[in-house]
């Protein structure tokens, strides 16, 4: 293990939380906030530690598979201590463990709130909360490593660790380079979102802290309500971008570099958007009659559908009082979740097509057992690691979902509560059913399965292994350096 690179990476990520910390203070001082000051002081005390942590870059800058997996895990647990800080110093989540929480499911982009009141907290921890989900949804490492230069091996690690998905390509030959394109996609469509949000009214703080929702596909707002209160227009529009950063951001470069039949002809994609408009159409049909008339049946359904299957968690109606089969329907929505490659979270369409066709594969060897078959995806053969690791993380996504539900039981709440809201969290969706339904928050669960929960959203954010690997003592261990014979 190269703990002094490990050491290295995070004090550079202190170093970008002391720029992150600073937007809130401006917000703070243009609506002359005295928390604005507390943002402040945070920004400069890691400005320190990061002086402290990364001031020297180690003789050795080589990072492997262990060390890209271990820093990528220890840097989104430090982003999530540090980042609770201002929310206990200002008084308006007291409870550090809350605090935590709150900024962890900002980070992760789950939305799971212990939040009972949005009135009472301030422009700048608004601002704050909503930002978490943008720096998180593409990743602060990547963001790291569009300006940190690292080398190629070395980044790609960090990537793989950090981005969603059975595999990560890189978009051009260098990995650094990819960053950038994936990046500067990301900004592109969140200054879009944001000036088609203000075109229908909305402030520009309304319409920042909602697109830093809705690219993140994170789900915080400024309201109890959710996005109930806003109007239609902007509603449509946040349905379309939820949409849009639901899909693998490779698409979108395939677009501007005018190869639209290899964007059009994406099987994940496909098949994701035909998961989206046949739930929509069931749904429609089963809560037809709840609403004014079809077009808003058919709205309300789409937006819901939108929000669960993007893991975004925005909601415009109480989907909790829908009938059963809608609730079922969404359920699994929150299981499938989005595309690789996307800022979404869930189990990932291409991993769902990847176990489809291997039981396929599996069932026509039963009945021509010398036949050999490739598993293809968009017309590519993929290779039987990609496969082996696809099964090994349904094993463990199955163990810890399971395993999270019976820690959390203890305390004796419904199981439909208990189920959604491990779905909820580890899929990083937010909302869940009844008691952690959209009108409701996580504030009634107590410390222990807070911790589960949050443990839950960690890995589910980080795709499983790169958190698992830090409780793998070979992962820590030095190596002895041999003696020389003479």
């Amino acid at each position: 293990m190269n703990y002094h690179m490990v050491r290295y990476v995070l004090g550079w990520v202190l170093r970008f939380m002391t720029v992150f910390f600073l937007l809130p203070a401006i917000v703070g001082a243009y609506y002359g906030e005295v928390n604005g000051f507390v943002y402040l002081g945070c920004s400069l005390g890691c400005l320190i530690l990061s002086l402290i942590g990364g001031w020297k870059k180690p003789d050795s800058s080589r990072i492997f598979a262990k060390e890209g997996f271990a820093a990528v895990a220890l840097s989104w647990i430090l982003i999530s201590l540090v980042g609770a800080i201002p929310f206990v110093i200002t008084g308006e989540i007291p409870s550090y463990l809350n605090a935590v929480f709150e900024t962890i499911s900002g980070f992760t982009t789950t939305g799971s709130s212990i939040i009972t009141n949005l009135r009472v907290m301030s422009h700048c921890s608004l601002f704050w909360r909503s930002f978490t989900h943008w720096v998180g949804g593409m990743g602060v490492l990547v963001f790291i490593m569009a300006v940190l230069p690292l080398s190629g091996r070395s980044s790609m690690h960090m990537m793989k660790a950090e981005s969603p998905g059975p595999s990560v390509n890189k978009l051009v030959p260098k990995a650094t380079m990819t960053a950038r394109y994936l990046y500067a996609i990301y900004c592109g469509i969140t200054i879009l979102e944001m000036i088609l949000l203000m075109i229908t009214g909305l402030t520009p703080f309304e319409a920042s802290t909602l697109t830093f929702g809705t690219v993140g596909t994170g789900g915080f707002g400024l309201l109890s309500t959710s996005i109930q209160s806003y109007n239609l227009a902007a509603q449509i529009i946040i349905t379309v971008f939820m949409i849009i950063c639901s899909i693998n951001f490779s698409v979108y470069y395939l677009l501007l570099i005018r190869k639209p039949k290899l964007a059009f002809f994406n099987e994940e994609v496909r098949w994701f958007l035909i998961m989206l408009i046949g739930a929509a159409i069931v749904i429609t049909i089963n809560i037809h009659g709840t609403y004014e008339n079809i077009f808003l049946d058919f709205h309300h359904a789409m937006f819901t559908v939108a929000a669960t299957a993007s893991t975004t968690g925005y909601a415009v109606a109480d989907f909790n009082v829908w009938p059963a089969l809608s609730k079922i329907l969404i359920l699994l929505l929150m299981i499938a979740g989005a595309c690789a490659g996307s800022t979404g979270g869930g189990f990932k369409m291409s991993r769902i097509l990847i176990c489809v066709k291997t039981f396929k594969n599996s069932m026509f060897k039963f009945i021509h057992p010398n036949s050999v078959r490739r598993i293809k995806l968009n017309n590519k053969i993929v290779e039987g690691t990609v496969i082996k690791q696809v099964l090994a993380y349904l094993a463990a996504y199955v163990a810890i979902a399971v395993a999270s539900i019976i820690l959390i039981s203890f305390q004796g709440r419904s199981i439909d509560t208990n189920i959604s809201a491990v779905l909820a969290t580890f899929n990083n969706i937010g909302p869940g059913l009844d008691g952690v339904g959209p009108t409701a928050s996580f504030a009634d669960y107590n410390a222990f399965s807070k911790i589960v929960l949050m443990f839950d959203m960690l890995v589910g954010r980080l795709e499983i292994f790169p958190m698992l690997i830090l409780f793998m003592p070979s992962v820590w261990a030095f190596k002895r350096k041999k003696k020389k014979e003479f």
